[in-house]
């Protein structure tokens, strides 16, 4: 990649920019919300179309000088309508939140009933939880699992027939299982309710086919363009053909919610790049990774397991796997592995013993992994390696009082700063990374 001009013009961000490139390939990013966006996706991304100003829609513009901006984003909406089997897409959102804050606009009236899956069983923040903007404009009622980890549809049932809601989401942050979108469906239309299906983690597995569908049970879908999707960071909204036979306007209604609803001007730049990445989604060795990343998480969980962790479900349907490293010690987890270049994010677990704050579990994914080109027996290898920092932060407990955490944390940071074996970790993980570029010549 050539940084030519900001080397020239500010040395300071240029070098900014070479951090983050050596940290990335050299080291094992494994949280499931990032993706290697190809170098054309970042042309894209970075073309002059940043330049431009186009609010409004294709061919309805209330600026001039949108020629070719109105053929970009055109393009980008029949690019998602094939490779998603959808009625219709705007391709206009910021980002997830915004998309799916875009559809509550659409079809919901302030203080109206909602479900979705609460955050601490895996959901999204935008699905009800009670600090986001849609608990405090909406009226969240909240899902949750069973002890075994997966989604307790009979609550889910019980709850929407007791609440009367006027939508309901299906989808997670933290959910390592196929989505039940059938039996979803068939909860909604037993109160009337709108059924959207957030597929920002798995849009890429959905449209490969390695993960069931949601477009023939549901009435909206969102998603992220980043994520599996392998694009931008960016959003859509599709409207199946169920959804416009439960609301013959509800296309009119989702467009007008994200401009001028929620939204000024589209970022073209934005949309450039997610036309980009949905043309690669179309070819056949798209297919083929998204298959791997399935894979290499089943791999992953299996020589896990074998290490004797506990993890959600047992096991994985998609990218993602969630693991249980010990009552509140999912941030010593998370740090040390930091420290040993192996990205990932501390998380709750299914019953959650401690809090969001300092939470039980880690969770990883396999999508950046495999999109450098590792397979099954680099996941042994990498599992191996979370054992052996595991292994490392044993000594390290969860504890309750204030002052017994600032110290605490104090000791921790000095260990891992001087551990001898993190470094060794880190310099075997630098090795192995560079037999897999992400970026190669």
């Amino acid at each position: 990649m050539n940084f030519e001009n900001l080397q020239k013009t500010d040395p300071v961000c240029h070098q900014f920019v070479l951090d983050e490139i050596e940290r990335q390939e050299t080291s094992l990013e494994l949280i499931p919300s990032e993706c290697i966006a190809s170098l054309s996706v970042i042309e894209a991304l970075g073309s002059p179309f940043t330049n431009k100003y186009s609010e409004g829609y294709a061919k309805k513009r209330y600026y001039g000088g949108n020629d070719v901006v109105d053929q970009v984003e055109l393009l980008a909406i029949e690019r998602a309508k094939e490779v998603f089997g959808v009625a219709h897409v705007n391709v206009q959102p910021y980002s997830g939140s915004p998309a799916n804050l875009a559809v509550y606009n659409a079809v919901c009236e302030v203080g109206d009933t909602t479900m979705g899956l609460g955050l601490t069983d895996g959901g999204h923040i935008t699905h009800g939880l009670s600090v986001s903007a849609t608990a405090k404009y909406f009226n969240p009622v909240l899902y949750g699992l069973r002890e075994d980890g997966y989604i307790d549809l009979e609550q889910v049932e019980r709850l929407a027939l007791e609440h009367k809601p006027k939508l309901i989401w299906v989808g997670a942050t933290a959910y390592p299982r196929e989505f039940p979108f059938e039996a979803f469906s068939k909860i909604a239309e037993k109160v009337g309710a709108y059924l959207v299906a957030d597929i920002a983690h798995i849009s890429g597995l959905v449209l490969s086919g390695v993960h069931a569908s949601p477009v023939p049970y549901v009435h909206m879908v969102t998603t992220t363009t980043h994520k599996t999707l392998k694009g931008p960071r960016g959003g859509m909204i599709m409207v199946t053909e169920k959804g416009l036979e439960k609301d013959p306007d509800l296309a009119k209604k989702i467009d007008k919610s994200v401009f001028p609803g929620l939204q000024g001007g589209p970022h073209d730049h934005q949309t450039l790049a997610i036309c980009v990445a949905l043309g690669e989604a179309l070819k056949p060795e798209f297919k083929v990774m998204a298959q791997g990343i399935v894979d290499n998480a089943k791999a992953l969980a299996e020589a896990l397991k074998g290490y004797g962790f506990e993890l959600a479900t047992d096991g994985t349907d998609n990218h993602l796997i969630l693991m249980s490293v010990g009552k509140g010690r999912g941030m010593f987890v998370q740090d040390a592995l930091d420290v040993a270049g192996i990205t990932l994010n501390k998380n709750t677990i299914p019953n959650e013993p401690v809090s969001p704050f300092f939470p039980s579990g880690i969770r990883m994914g396999t999508p950046i992994m495999t999109m450098r080109g590792m397979k099954v027996s680099e996941m042994k290898q990498v599992a191996a390696w979370i054992k052996r920092v595991y292994d490392v932060v044993a000594p390290f407990e969860h504890v309750v009082g204030k002052e017994e955490k600032k110290q605490q944390r104090k000791e921790f940071a000095e260990f891992l700063r001087t551990n001898e074996e993190l470094k060794v970790i880190r310099a075997e993980v630098r090795e192995l990374c560079s037999k897999f570029p992400i970026y190669k010549g």
